[in-house]
């Protein structure tokens, strides 16, 4: 009998369980190696368990120490689906090698083999994402007429930016699906409790009641629920911030999909049925399509195409430590309001969406230069849908530019005034987006300047950082904006 080794991020109908039985393994050495969001934990272990509960007598469900440990206690050679780390692929090529794993399958978690897209790769000097987003809705037969692009255009990016409307605490949307807890919620919170008391396990974050899908009924629930109540509101304002409003109209299924309860094509496809039958409008459907089988695939693919090394790249030579305040989630140390708001909601929730994270988190990591790796490490142990192939290339490349433009044509760092126009949080903070020098000074966009006169010469060459560059030189007061950002040196804004 060979049974099929599921991984806890491989749960969903798709990974098939086969004939002869599913194993499913909780490793205290997995969840102890790094320190994970509590919330993070959490939701792996529930996920787990709930689907053991699902499959019933076809499962078995190891708790052991190591992975190694539960493949002895088998007793026999198991198949597995491609991980998605490379220390787990490194593992399980082990366990190939000895016997214990027989064979490893293309995984279906993802719409296109690995193979095909070293192929598709091929001699291109630039892997660019709008060009992997072309091919991919080509290949996948979604949002088309004939070979081209419904409604004439690939991307309507240009039309999902719009800041979030004029006195509005929130959107105008009915709210994400909510599961409920249940018995084995009740055990798993129980299980971390005892653990972090008794065993020494160390998370970070808050606990919470759970906010996200973990079986396969809920998250086609909150699938559905996205599609026909909060898609149409969804692309309009998908860069927008509120800070009475941390969920927005995102679809709240990162989770749910990196957790593999998913198929990417079929959560594509249901969105692309709500153009079809006029329920929500192409600039929304189009921008949700290309988050699902554009943006999400390219990461996964550039993961494994980048290799090992490339979480170490450091273009821009950032090499400073992650304060002790950002990295405990320290939010209470914060004043400038946006900081403040978005680490609370990294705290007490393990997720904000991705402007936050790109804009205020990434922006802020950039213009203080918090070394890559470790801003990658603390990405994907502090955000509930972080994994090891996730983080890399969103910080690395698209946030840190630390690749020196591998993936991205510029570094993603703006001033205060970016945040004060796309959110309401300037209003009610102590400093002042419009001023860069003094006690009312924003760190934004103070910082925005020191980091242009920081990467000046590491940026040169940059044709997208042509102007902005040339305009710090415009600053009488460039000298005092540099020398007030190098005093606030590590502190918390």
């Amino acid at each position: 009998m060979t049974r099929r080794w599921l991984f806890a991020d491989q749960l969903g109908p798709h990974f098939d369980v086969g004939r002869d039985g599913v194993l499913l393994v909780e490793s205290r050495a997995a969840l102890g190696r790094r320190t994970y969001h509590r919330q993070k934990l959490h939701l792996v272990l529930s996920a787990l368990r709930h689907r053991a509960a699902e499959l019933g007598d076809s499962a078995v469900l190891l708790r052991t120490t190591t992975y190694a440990e539960a493949l002895a206690e088998v007793g026999g050679p198991v198949r597995v689906y491609e991980p998605t780390s490379r220390s787990a692929e490194r593992f399980v090529r082990r366990q190939v090698e000895v016997g214990t794993v027989e064979g490893v399958d293309p995984t279906p978690g993802f719409s296109l083999p690995r193979s095909e897209f070293r192929a598709w790769a091929d001699g291109r000097r630039q892997l660019r994402m709008d060009d992997f987003y072309r091919f991919q809705r080509r290949r996948l037969g979604l949002l088309l007429e004939g070979d081209g692009p419904v409604g004439g255009s690939w991307s309507y990016d240009a039309d999902n930016r719009e800041p979030p409307p004029k006195g509005a605490d929130r959107l105008d949307v009915p709210a994400p699906y909510r599961p409920r807890e249940d018995d084995i919620d009740a055990q798993v919170r129980e299980d971390l409790d005892r653990w972090e008391r008794e065993d020494g396990l160390v998370t970070v974050g808050r606990d919470g009641p759970r906010l996200f899908a973990v079986t396969r009924r809920e998250a086609l629930a909150a699938l559905e629920r996205f599609v026909t109540e909060r898609l149409p509101a969804f692309g309009p304002h998908e860069d927008a911030m509120l800070k009475g409003d941390w969920a927005m109209a995102h679809s709240l299924l990162s989770v749910p999909m990196n957790l593999g309860l998913l198929d990417p094509v079929e959560v594509a496809e249901r969105a692309v049925a709500a153009h079809h039958d006029g329920s929500a409008p192409l600039a929304s459907v189009e921008g949700f399509v290309r988050q699902v089988v554009g943006w999400r695939e390219y990461v996964w693919q550039l993961y494994w195409h980048f290799g090992p090394t490339y979480r170490r790249r450091n273009a821009l030579a950032a090499r400073r430590s992650l304060p002790t305040w950002f990295d405990e989630l320290d939010a209470d140390a914060v004043e400038a309001a946006c900081l403040r708001d978005v680490l609370e909601g990294v705290r007490d929730r393990g997720w904000v969406h991705h402007i936050p994270r790109l804009m205020v988190l990434g922006n802020w990591a950039a213009q203080r230069g918090y070394d890559p790796d470790a801003l990658t490490e603390w990405f994907q142990t502090r955000f509930v849908d972080g994994y090891d192939w996730v983080m890399p290339a969103n910080v690395v490349g698209m946030s840190q530019h630390a690749d020196g433009g591998a993936m991205a044509t510029k570094p993603y760092v703006s001033g205060g005034a970016y945040v004060n126009r796309m959110s309401d949080y300037c209003g009610g903070c102590r400093y002042d987006p419009k001023v860069r020098v003094g006690e009312r000074a924003c760190p934004f966009t103070a910082g925005y300047w020191a980091f242009l006169d920081r990467t000046a010469d590491r940026l040169e060459g940059n044709l997208r950082m042509a102007r902005p560059l040339q305009q710090r030189h415009r600053l009488a007061d460039l000298d005092d904006v540099v020398e007030q950002e190098r005093r606030r040196g590590a502190a918390a804004p």
